[in-house]
């Protein structure tokens, strides 16, 4: 059996974390990073961080200990947060 050669491959198309993608890669986040300074640690960007808050408010995850857990276990929050 051969895996896939990307976590793309395996979600459908017409999959929700698809269309949050396209939506928020739509959307201009500028007055949003603007009230964040970058000084500090590395960060994720913003851009990520929302994909992964409105995916997880799709799927009736609202607390930020199962977001970051379901991130390691779900498909489709890594296809969002590229990990």
């Amino acid at each position: 059996m051969l895996l896939p050669l990307s976590v793309d491959e395996l979600i459908p198309r017409d999959h929700a974390c698809r269309v949050v993608n396209q939506v928020i890669n739509n959307i201009n986040l500028e007055p949003l990073n603007a009230a964040y300074d970058s000084a500090g640690n590395i960060q994720l960007s913003s851009q990520i961080l929302l994909k992964v808050l409105v995916y997880g408010y799709v799927s009736n995850i609202y607390s930020s200990r199962k977001l970051e857990a379901a991130c390691k276990e779900s498909i489709y929050l890594m296809f969002l947060s590229r990990w």
